[in-house]
């Protein structure tokens, strides 16, 4: 049996402007709905092995006939995206997936979902040399719900040195920045409770809040260099939702936001935190790319720095700057919210592992090297991404962006989900905008990281320029590929 159900309400917000989103305005209905529900089983919106509702059901609320459902199931069942199971219905799955864990991403697929940068070339040195300390902590039982001391001195030494005094009591080691933002979930929301987020937002950390009993408030968020909604608007939003939803929490990103790639000013982080601390409100900041600066005019402190205390907690990571494959991140707090955080830590995990955490200790204090060597990549990235995109896509809007890993792109037209399929079919796996809402809005809009090779860049537009091309109508690949988004 499924493990999983969803209703055809929630179906039919994740499908959005379905009619749009795959064969084009001329194809068949049936079609551009099959094409759009497969969206969201690859991209992860809807997990495999999840029940779908019942054809009748589904129709009534799209507002369609039974025939066209019935049709595009059908499509997606000779495509191995369902199956048929005796008192379950329709249940999703992976083509070729024996189980309902996804397959990997097959070689032959550039993979731009991920906007995360590969390892630093002198990572593999700096691991030789944290072994050579192992020995000195292999007395203790290696059980570490709160971090190495020399970690997190580190960590606190780094804040100060931002502008924001910290010390090691302050910090808790987590198991990268998501592990962190679900920690903070389950401490700091009650099931029920408001969460206010940024729309659009990086969805795992929406996720995190769902999975913990939030009811989300979205905020609207414009793109850096937009010309539409400004940092101002978003900013009276943001204070205005914190004083109508009473929530308990917000989760934000202040510094090149995933994906919009907008930073709040100074006034701006003021105002938002003493909207929250009117409200009792505890926001939860990711500075996971805080330190990307390109080309910013303003040097910023940490986002608490501007704020009451304890009205916001930070997490940050190295997975943007060092490497993903380093899984350390950390809780910027209180030492009283530490200790709660460390409480309710045991039934998930039992702490960091030493050997990533000595190399993190050496990661962290060589980071203004580490900084330098990324900053000079992703301006070559931003610059050529953006070069190349102007010459193949002059009707789309590339803004340029001062910092961070990524850039969101208008694209003109709500053609972002069909874009994604037609570019599996070239090889190449995107995320679509609607990924990053809740409400399978954004599909004028696509994320490309800019932490990629001059070959990369030049590979992946080309791969872009024939998807495009084959609007509307592209046909479908033969393998689903689990685009995960980071």
């Amino acid at each position: 049996m499924a493990d999983a159900s969803i209703s055809a309400r929630a179906l039919v917000t994740l499908l959005g402007d379905w009619r749009d989103a795959g064969t084009g305005p001329s194809g068949p209905a049936y079609a551009a709905l099959a094409d759009r529900v497969r969206l969201l089983v690859l991209d992860g919106r809807v997990s495999v092995g999840t029940r779908l509702p019942a054809e009748r059901e589904l129709a009534e609320r799209l507002g369609a006939s039974r025939t066209t459902v019935a049709a595009a199931y059908r499509r997606l069942r000779e495509q191995d995206l369902l199956r048929s199971i005796r008192g379950s219905g329709s249940v999703t799955r992976l083509p070729g997936a024996p189980a309902v864990l996804p397959a990997p991403p097959a070689a032959e697929h550039l993979d731009l979902s991920k906007a995360a940068p590969p390892a630093l070339p002198w990572l593999a040195d700096v691991a030789r040399d944290a072994v050579e300390e192992l020995p000195a902590q292999l007395a203790g039982s290696g059980f570490d719900p709160v971090g190495l001391p020399e970690l997190r001195l580190a960590i606190a030494e780094r804040y100060t040195a931002r502008g924001l005094p910290t010390a090691p009591e302050q910090v808790m080691v987590t198991i990268g920045a998501q592990h962190a933002i679900g920690l903070l979930s389950k401490v700091l929301v009650g099931r029920g409770d408001r969460a206010v987020i940024e729309a659009p937002t990086y969805p795992h950390a929406y996720e995190a809040l769902r999975a913990a009993g939030a009811r989300l408030v979205p905020v609207p968020v414009a793109p850096h260099d937009s010309g539409g909604l400004d940092v101002d608007d978003e900013v009276g939003a943001l204070v205005r939702a914190f004083g109508h939803a009473n929530p308990s929490t917000a989760y934000l990103m202040p510094d090149f936001q995933n994906p919009t790639g907008r930073s709040l000013d100074e006034d701006g982080r003021a105002r938002v935190l003493d909207a929250a601390a009117r409200q009792g409100a505890v926001i939860i900041a990711d500075e996971t790319t805080a330190e990307l600066d390109l080309d910013r005019e303003v040097a910023l402190r940490p986002f608490a720095a501007y704020g009451p205390v304890g009205s916001a907690v930070l997490v940050g990571s190295l997975g943007k700057t060092a490497w993903g494959g380093i899984r350390v991140g950390w809780i910027r707090a209180e030492p009283a919210l530490i200790r709660r955080l460390v409480a309710i830590r045991a039934p998930g995990d039992l702490g960091t592992p030493i050997l990533e955490q000595l190399i993190a200790t050496r990661l962290v204090r060589g980071m203004d090297e580490i900084l330098a060597f990324r900053r000079a990549e992703l301006r070559q990235g931003r610059d050529l991404l953006e070069a190349r995109l102007a010459e193949a896509f002059p009707g789309w809007h590339v803004p340029h962006v001062d910092g961070g890993i990524a850039t969101w792109i208008g694209l003109g037209a709500p053609v972002s989900s069909q874009l994604a399929l037609a570019a599996r079919a070239q090889g190449l796996l995107i995320a679509a905008g609607p990924r990053f809402g809740i409400d399978g809005a954004f599909e004028r809009y696509l994320r490309l990281p800019i932490c990629l090779t001059p070959d990369t860049i030049d590979e992946a537009v080309q791969a872009l320029s024939r998807a495009w091309l084959a609007l509307p109508g592209t046909a479908a690949p033969e393998a689903g590929l689990l685009a995960e988004v980071v």
